[in-house]
């Protein structure tokens, strides 16, 4: 199967500052001292892909904005069954394989299929650098699915108490029954399942447990259509994809693909005999998708499958490794499982001792790197240092008796002697004096941590133009 592939790889990222700087944009954010780009597009490498890559687009255009940028470059052809059209961000870094994504985008006909992943549950073997944020809200992913787990029916983003998410994973809600009295008052003012939506699906499933992937198979007819007749529209997982699953419950898709008016749902369920089909298929659906349902039915309410268009849900098998790095937090878990549970990933040959170092570095009397650890080219150790389950980079320069754990350390960095650095991010050109103390820190490019200071949960970064814009 041929793919034509849109890679989004946009700039700065507030939630990953100060790692990020306009010398170092998100997509160049060294992974096992690799680009982040680089795994995205060692994904695609395989596959024979033709790329539309979104150069100067403004930050302000959003990923929906950032197609539209491009959409002379877009010709897939939906009706030749060997080719694809994909949207991935290029801040995914996974192994699932896209042409098991592709075929079952193919096979259901869809206008959008979506991969859904495992939601990333926080390492407790180091820290994204700040304060404990345990207890506090997160935005997570609430998706509902039919009983068959293969056709997305609902997808918000809401904020939930992290204790919360993991209550809701697995929470069956049926007819009627609303999301509210059973979550509790932290998703109250975000989330709202209408009845009208719960009672075409029959049974919905709702799981908060999934991340999106932010990796799309399309049919690019219609994504066209939608960008072209929703102008306001700028982000395809807040805006695009919610339209697209309300859509295929309420909307007929024309021959040409742009959708038409609405269906009235609760004028279609007014009759005896619409409210006995409508039983009989509530009762069915815990085995079959509502899609088959009235599709089994010509005389159902529900409209004919040649007149409503379909969206999909890929669900990675848990074996498979998938993350996204759109937080500090994210991007300490994935450098530290690329280069140990996730190893595979890193394309670096390891020693015996389960480690990476580059044959060029030094290493000083009695200096010990543990396992899960990669020291870069050039790099050097004094002597009687240890290093365990972190990534120092190239060139950096290390005195004796530092001690780097659960970190990881970008180029050209210089730690003076006696340092300490735990659960932490340093960036490129960072210069540590004798003594310093790092816990749970990120550490902007080029800044100087003075001698004998102690620093637990900041970060620190000198000022720059484009972080106050």
């Amino acid at each position: 199967m041929d793919f034509q592939v849109v890679v989004l790889a946009g700039g700065t990222s507030k939630n990953l500052a100060p790692l990020v700087s306009k010398d170092l944009p998100k997509p160049l954010l060294p992974v096992a001292n690799r680009p982040l780009l680089s795994y995205t597009l060692e994904l695609l490498e395989s596959k024979r892909a033709s790329f539309a890559f979104v150069a100067a687009v403004p930050e302000d255009v959003g990923t929906a904005g950032a197609l539209r940028a491009v959409a002379h470059h877009l010709t897939a052809n939906d009706i030749l069954a060997r080719f694809m059209f994909l949207v991935v961000s290029g801040d995914l870094v996974c192994n699932v394989p896209l042409g098991a994504v592709a075929a079952s985008h193919r096979r259901h006909d869809a206008v959008v299929t979506s991969l859904l992943c495992a939601a990333p549950v926080p390492s407790e073997s180091g820290s994204s650098g700040g304060k404990d944020k345990a207890k506090k809200p997160g935005r997570y992913n609430i998706i509902g699915l039919d009983p068959t787990q293969q056709f997305l029916l609902f997808v918000a983003t809401g904020w939930i108490c992290s204790c919360f998410c993991y209550m809701l994973g697995y929470l069956i809600f049926f007819l009627m029954r609303t999301l509210i009295p059973l979550v509790g008052a932290e998703v109250e003012k975000d989330i709202r399942v209408q009845k009208n939506l719960l009672r075409a699906a029959g049974e919905m499933e709702i799981r908060a447990d999934f991340m999106d992937a932010h990796l799309y198979a399309f049919k690019r007819s219609i994504l066209q259509e939608v960008l072209d007749q929703k102008g306001t529209f700028q982000s395809l997982k807040q805006d695009v994809l919610p339209y697209l699953v309300r859509s295929q419950l309420k909307s007929e898709v024309a021959s040409d693909g742009a959708p038409q008016a609405e269906t009235n749902w609760s004028e279609k369920v007014a009759s005896q005999h619409n409210q006995s089909l409508f039983s009989h298929h509530l009762a069915s659906s815990a085995t079959t998708s509502f899609h088959d349902i009235y599709a089994s039915d010509p005389n159902c309410f529900f409209p004919a499958p040649r007149r409503t268009h379909k969206c999909c849900a890929y669900i990675a098998d848990k074996s498979k490794y998938c993350a996204r790095l759109n937080s500090i937090q994210a991007f300490c878990d994935i450098n530290r499982d690329v280069i140990g549970e996730a190893s595979h990933l890193s394309g670096y040959s390891f020693s015996v001792h389960n480690n990476i170092i580059h044959p060029s570095a030094e290493l000083g009397s009695k200096t010990t790197v543990g396992p899960q650890c990669m020291l870069g080219e050039g790099s050097q150790l004094g002597d009687k240092c240890s290093v365990k389950r972190s990534v120092i980079g190239r060139h950096c320069r290390i005195g004796s008796n530092v001690k780097v754990v659960n970190s990881v350390v970008m180029n050209h960095v210089t730690i003076a002697d006696g340092c300490s650095i735990q659960g932490s991010v340093i960036c490129s050109n960072v210069q540590l004096q004798e003594r310093a103390v790092l816990k749970d820190c990120q550490v902007g490019a080029g800044f100087v941590v003075t001698a004998g200071s102690e620093n637990k949960g900041e970060s620190l970064a000198r000022k720059e133009k484009w972080q106050t814009q």
